[in-house]
């Protein structure tokens, strides 16, 4: 019997712990490293959403770096060269130096994009939407990693396009998450764009509790922000479930180099409406119209 064991590594740590076993026929173990930046917790959904891919696949033979994110992706290419490396949740992997092209990736890595930097402009539109009135917004991000700094011009350029000022909360640790919503009650901040990368993920329940304390409409980069008023982004576990297909044409014998990076496919608009309605606010109707999933 063959077992696919799916271990992972939080952050950018080299140890890797087993946390599921998949049968297959066969007489060999495999083994995949997820590099990861996000607590097996929280990334429990997109986890399973790949191992379901794993296990539609009948023949899938195993032996390559799994990775969500930037700083995990960029890791992984400084590890190693000859691994095949699978990516997820990268917002910008030409720019950032990941891969070459998408549709012809080079070296070992490839997988798929979240598109994440092109996404902020439909969310601060979103926003704008969901609180009419607004005539502040702040976006809370995590300016040390690399690919965030784009993101915020995308928040910047969008704001003022729609007569919006836009303040940055740069946050890069657990501890700058409170006083940055103190300063944003200080500058007078309408409505609250989070950013996705490690830090707001660890911390998306304090920082949705955060958001309700100071009464601040917020849109979230995922669904993992649940209790949050709304989410606009990549479908996560349909993300993780598609790498899953690279990496059965990987092990196939097909090379990363060859592979073309693909975009997402599915972009999930969901809206809290008890939130919303602890908030005071009614849901227009061009916003409900997009909507894909709704929690009571």
């Amino acid at each position: 019997m063959r077992l696919i064991v799916l271990a992972v590594a939080l952050g950018v740590s080299c140890s890797l712990a087993p946390i599921a076993l998949v049968a297959q026929p066969s007489d060999k173990v495999y083994r995949i490293g997820v590099l990861e930046r996000t607590p097996v917790a929280v990334n429990a959904a997109n986890l399973e959403g790949f191992r379901q891919g794993l296990r539609e696949l009948a023949q899938l033979k195993v032996d390559l770096i799994l990775t969500r994110g930037t700083p995990a992706a960029l890791a992984a290419k400084r590890a190693t060269s000859s691994i095949p490396v699978v990516i997820t949740g990268v917002g910008d992997p030409v720019g950032q130096g990941i891969i070459a092209s998408l549709p012809r990736p080079g070296g070992n890595i490839t997988g798929l994009s979240a598109t994440v930097t092109e996404i902020y402009p439909k969310r601060v539109e979103i926003l704008r939407e969901l609180v009419p009135k607004a005539t502040r917004i702040a976006a809370l991000f995590n300016m040390g990693n690399p690919a965030i700094p784009r993101q915020w011009k995308e928040v910047e350029t969008a704001a003022r396009a729609l007569g919006l000022q836009a303040h940055l909360l740069d946050v890069r640790k657990v501890d700058d998450l409170r006083p940055a919503f103190d300063a944003a009650v200080r500058q007078h901040v309408d409505a609250l764009v989070v950013g996705l990368e490690t830090l707001t993920l660890a911390n998306a329940p304090l920082i949705v509790d955060l958001a309700a304390k100071h009464r601040l409409p917020a849109i979230y980069a995922s669904s993992e922000f649940v209790s949050g008023l709304a989410s606009y982004g990549v479908n996560y576990p349909d993300h993780y479930r598609r790498a899953a297909t690279f990496a059965d044409k990987i092990f196939k014998g097909a090379k990363p180099a060859d592979l073309p990076v693909e975009q997402p496919t599915k972009l999930e608009l969901m809206i809290n409406l008890r939130t919303a309605r602890a908030l005071g606010l009614t849901i227009p109707r061009t916003v409900l119209l997009q909507v894909d999933q709704i929690v009571e």
